[in-house]
């Protein structure tokens, strides 16, 4: 397995704070998300972008990654773990089995995360001592214990997920609006029993979730936040029209109701909350390069004492 920089893939230092790594992930997102990227390769870096928030947004996944870093390994050297893997407590005593659990089933990590981190797997899928990918110890009955992270998209509208167990391809059927913590039971395909999935929300480049409300920062331009604007944002349910308020600033939050995630029988639909990123956009061209000056000689140097 080749090592990682996971930091150099999201251009940060390793003394990048949370905000940092953040923000770095959703610029990076933003650029290379297929959907909208027609750069070389995006595919494949938009996936390892994913990889390395994925390990460094959660502070014991960090912890337990800086510590086999400062082994002074480089990107592409090989790694070799030592007889048995990491999964019985990882370097220094670091439990990879239960730290790594999350990345999700099917969720196109590398080698390197899955396998390095806990993800010992026979050629059956399960590792030799009958854990689960995630490295949970099975119940007391028998049972296989997992996490399963669950894209937006499928928490958003339900549906099945497929993944491969044991060696196996199993269609989970997930329903709508359900909630991290949840567990889906598939009955006789864990090693000796039953597979139990414990839900978790896999990251997502446009969103972040909280409680029953999406997050979405929405880049705007300057005259878009000072002079009021009617722009597409994208939702779970797929894009709508926002209309931007004159004068708004940077940081401001504008509420779609009902565009978070959606009812249960117990909790009402959540919202979408959408703040603004007010952005210079890049010059490409003479032109745009004279209207900058145009709004520096209208405004002059005196602009930030308004």
């Amino acid at each position: 397995m080749q090592f990682k920089d996971y930091y150099d893939i999201l251009g940060i230092e390793p003394s990048a704070g949370e905000a940092e790594i953040k923000t770095a992930y959703r610029r990076l997102a933003r650029k290379l998300h297929p959907d909208v990227s027609k750069e070389a390769g995006a595919e494949e870096k938009f996936k390892a972008v994913n990889e390395a928030y994925e390990a460094l947004r959660d502070p014991q996944k960090r912890a337990a990654y800086d510590q086999l870093r400062t082994r002074g390994y480089r990107p592409g050297d090989e790694v070799h773990a030592p007889p048995g893997g990491f999964g019985q407590g990882g370097p220094e005593g670091f439990d990879f089995d239960e730290i790594f659990a999350g990345g999700g089933a099917g969720g196109g990590f590398s080698d390197f995360f899955e396998e390095l981190f806990g993800r010992r797997r026979s050629a059956g899928g399960f590792g030799q001592t009958g854990q689960a990918p995630g490295g949970h110890r099975q119940a007391p009955r028998g049972d296989t214990r997992a996490k399963l992270a669950v894209p937006l998209e499928a928490v958003f509208n339900g549906g099945n997920i497929r993944i491969s167990v044991n060696g196996k391809t199993l269609d989970v059927r997930v329903p709508k609006g359900i909630r991290p913590g949840q567990v889906i039971r598939l009955g006789g395909q864990g090693a000796h029993g039953d597979l139990l999935l414990e839900i978790e929300y896999a990251a997502h480049p446009q969103f972040e979730v909280d409680g029953r409300n999406i997050i979405h920062v929405l880049p705007v331009a300057p005259w878009e936040a000072a002079l009021g604007a009617t722009v597409s944002v994208p939702t779970l349910g797929g894009p709508v029209d926002l209309k931007i308020p004159a004068d708004s600033e940077a940081g401001r939050k504008l509420r779609l109701r009902g565009r978070g995630l959606p009812a249960t029988s117990t909790m009402p639909a959540g919202d979408q909350i959408v703040e603004l990123e007010v952005l210079a956009p890049k010059v490409h061209t003479e032109a745009e390069r004279e209207a900058y000056r145009g709004l520096r000689d209208a405004f002059g140097t005196d602009w930030r004492r308004a």
